[in-house]
């Protein structure tokens, strides 16, 4: 089959195209054939091997487990004892951080446990808008309604709304009956509007630390100081930081800010909670909910064909993307 591998930490250019032998699943494996495959965040850090403390899961000296997270395509075989899927099945889910070669989305074959966080696509979504939907829309859920306490009635604002998590993030506030308000750059804004924000603050053009008060601020750029954004939180309000402030160096600076925040919220009265995605199947079928009733849509920039992999990431990497990008396989 054809994947994605590299050899060696660097830039989209270590990235090669091979042929190698497809997963073989066990009697308790489901092995997918991957339609579509999007790029998150994690996987720039597996591919740059950064920060560099993750180097102890990812491989201290060269990559160890191939790229891709999220992917959607269809069932091609089952282990003998597998009950929940059938060859056929056309399915989306994704490993999480897991580095195992043999479930990387980037390929033409994936192998899950039946366990894993794969489910049955809906099917009102095409292959491409289902692979963009995951760790994305996962982050957001569990950001508002886990590490945010995001309850019916409050206010939220989405520092980075037209990102792929920001894009499901505004719709998911949304559907838990909060008052949204999205930050993004001007040419977001008829899209991020679209979503239902309630009010679209254009960065370009307005300090969004000050536009008002809110129960909750979900961040995913890491650009403002943390009295910034204390000063627009609602007394006992929460700051969730998804996104994480541009490091001077990759060693040191990545932890500073979770540890920032956790020394700071013990002598205030709001929450600063650094934030990181679980890979819950219960969250997903949450999600896919969503995604059936229609309060959740997928927003999709740019396909690239797996073989143009590393114009995808470069393109991922330049930033400003809208939704995710994604590769079809």
């Amino acid at each position: 089959m054809r994947a994605i591998r590299y050899a060696a930490y660097g830039p989209p250019d270590v990235l090669k195209v091979l042929e190698v032998d497809p997963p073989v699943p066990g009697p308790h494996d489901v092995l997918v054939r991957v339609r579509a495959a999007s790029i998150n965040p994690l996987d720039d850090h597996y591919l740059r091997g950064t920060p560099y403390l993750a180097r102890a899961a990812t491989g201290l000296f060269q990559p160890k487990g191939g790229l891709g997270a999220d992917l959607s395509g269809q069932v091609e075989s089952v282990g003998r004892a597998v009950t929940r899927f059938q060859p056929g099945d056309e399915v989306f889910g994704g490993r999480g951080t897991s580095t195992d070669d043999r479930s990387a989305a980037f390929a033409q074959y994936a192998c899950f446990r039946e366990d894993a966080v794969l489910l049955v696509k809906p099917a009102g979504l095409t292959f491409e808008q289902a692979a963009a939907v995951p760790v994305a829309a996962l982050t957001a859920l569990q950001g508002l309604r886990d590490a945010g306490r995001l309850r019916d009635g409050q206010s939220v604002l989405v520092n980075g709304a037209a990102g792929g998590v920001g894009t499901f993030a505004v719709q998911v506030a949304k559907a838990l009956g909060a008052g949204v308000t999205a930050v993004c750059g001007t040419g977001n804004v008829e899209l991020v509007r679209a979503l239902g924000a309630d009010r679209v603050v254009d960065y370009t053009a307005e300090d969004f630390t000050a536009s008002g008060r809110y129960d909750l601020v979900l961040d995913m750029i890491g650009n403002r100081t943390f009295a910034e954004f204390r000063r627009i939180l609602a007394p006992r309000g929460a700051l969730v930081a998804v996104g994480r402030a541009v490091a001077r160096d990759q060693l040191v600076s990545p932890v500073l800010r979770p540890v920032g925040m956790a020394v700071v919220s013990a002598f205030v009265s709001e929450r600063l909670v650094p934030f990181l995605c679980r890979n819950r199947r219960d969250d997903l079928v949450t999600v896919r909910d969503l995604l059936e009733s229609g309060h959740v849509r997928p927003v999709v920039d740019r396909t690239y064909p797996l073989e143009r992999a590393r114009e995808a990431l470069a393109y991922f990497e330049r930033g400003h993307v809208r939704g995710k990008v994604v590769l079809t396989v």
